[in-house]
């Protein structure tokens, strides 16, 4: 079967509630929004400090939560018919000043609140809700400092087997996890040379017995098939630990125009930093993202969510509420979903890009995802075998590139051969549509 591995980042009210990506969403058939850095740079939603924003106050009292704005974020996710993940914790400052990012000064009482949070969203409790959010996962990149976490390792550390240990005895039915990772290690091959982080932060769980329902990890890269690599080596690293049914959830990831992430600091602020988000939401960004949901698929991950699905810099979306390029290559993806039974497809997957095909057997149609991820002029010739004899079919082929949104462009009466080809212009993405001529 295909996977819906097109889960991405936040939710779809924007904007102090002028931005609305509710339609979009439902149209995707979005499986999961993690919600971090939600409303990023002044995020007053989800984060610990916006719902519970006195901490000496007590968290066993419903007054000492503020909930407001969150719930209608939450609700507005849930109305489109996808799921949460709640990171708990606090969202990126990248501020020279660092106002969350400590550790608690109690990491008991914070994993009370927590507590809190979850009956609210899940029981009921505090004019709540029943949303039955499965996952929950403990802070965002620790190790990534001090712009998300000014302790140590060791202090990270405590706050997983705190939190985790009090969420799982309150409520055994949910899945913990984290510890949200950007730095996993390096690649060496198809070896990843994992972080001392990584390895202490899995020897520390499986010494404290803290539960590890799910391992989160993050990459953003120019290749499109590391992370499928990575993918394989930390379930494997996950089995060596003693975590074998430990979930992988590859929970940001993205284009990363020529690996640089320079354009993000100070000094790279101007037209290079517009032209970097430019490349990474447009014909490129948009087939980098094909090509790694179709690898993706043949790896041992479990949950993945794109960064991120809102009008971010990051987002499929532009400050406008436009789509952007990448928004039409994940609205492919789903296009590809309607037929969910995978087919076998020879020469799938090469430097150049990938190729995902599926049926439904009981509409009688076939499907075709193809993903150009580099800069060139591919003759694509794709060869429909094995139909059922006596047929007539009838084919469609949508284009993503530079100079078109996903548009039909080829359509016709399959050859006797079962072939359909042409000449385009990549990077690009092509969904290719047969149903039986009626």
């Amino acid at each position: 079967m295909i996977r819906p591995l097109h889960g991405v980042n936040n939710g779809p009210v924007n904007q102090g509630e002028l931005v609305d990506l509710s339609a979009y969403y439902r149209e995707l058939g979005i499986p999961l929004a993690r919600l971090h850095d939600s409303e990023w740079p002044d995020p007053e939603i989800v984060d610990i400090h916006a719902v519970f924003p006195d901490m000496s106050a007590d968290p066993e009292k419903a007054e000492s939560y503020d909930f407001r704005r969150t719930d209608d974020y939450i609700q507005a996710i849930i109305n489109t018919g996808t799921g949460v993940v709640y990171r708990l914790g606090e969202s990126i400052e990248h501020t020279r000043r660092k106002y969350r990012v400590h550790p608690p000064a109690d990491m008991d009482k914070w994993a009370r609140v927590c507590i809190g949070v979850i009956r609210h969203y899940n029981e009921g409790w505090a004019s709540g809700f029943r949303h039955n959010i499965r996952y929950w996962e403990i802070w965002n990149e620790p190790e990534n400092r001090p712009t998300m976490w000014t302790g140590t390792d060791e202090q990270y550390f405590r706050l997983y087997t705190t939190a985790a240990r009090a969420i799982k005895a309150a409520f055994p039915e949910l899945k913990v996890g984290g510890p949200s990772l950007g730095a996993t290690g390096e690649l060496e091959g198809d070896t990843l040379k994992a972080t001392d982080f990584l390895k202490a932060f899995l020897k520390t769980c499986k010494e404290q017995s803290a539960p590890l329902d799910f391992f989160s990890w993050h990459t953003y890269s120019y290749e499109p098939f590391i992370y499928a690599i990575k993918a394989r080596e930390i379930r494997k690293l996950l089995n060596e630990y003693g975590f074998a049914k430990t979930e992988i959830h590859l929970n940001e990831w993205n284009f990363l125009p020529g690996n640089n992430w320079q354009p993000m600091s100070l000094a790279g602020q101007g037209i290079g930093r517009r032209q970097w988000y430019e490349q990474m939401g447009g014909p490129q960004g948009a087939a980098f993202l094909a090509c790694v949901l179709s690898d993706l698929q043949d790896s041992p991950v479990d949950v993945a969510n794109y960064y991120s699905g809102d009008t971010s810099l990051f987002g499929l979306f532009d400050r406008y509420a436009a789509p952007k390029k990448t928004y039409f290559a994940m609205k492919a993806f789903r296009m590809l979903l309607d037929t969910p039974q995978r087919l076998a497809a020879t020469d799938w997957r090469n430097e150049q890009g990938t190729v995902l095909a599926g049926t439904n057997s009981d509409a009688g149609r076939w499907m075709a995802l193809v993903s150009y991820f580099r800069n060139w002029q591919p003759d694509v010739k794709l060869v429909f075998a094995n139909l059922p004899a006596g047929g007539s079919y009838r084919y469609q082929v949508f284009l993503l590139d530079a100079e078109h949104d996903l548009e039909p462009v080829q359509a016709g009466i399959l050859a006797a051969d079962g072939v359909i080809s042409g000449q385009f212009q990549g990077p690009l993405v092509l969904v290719v549509r047969l149903e039986p001529q009626k």
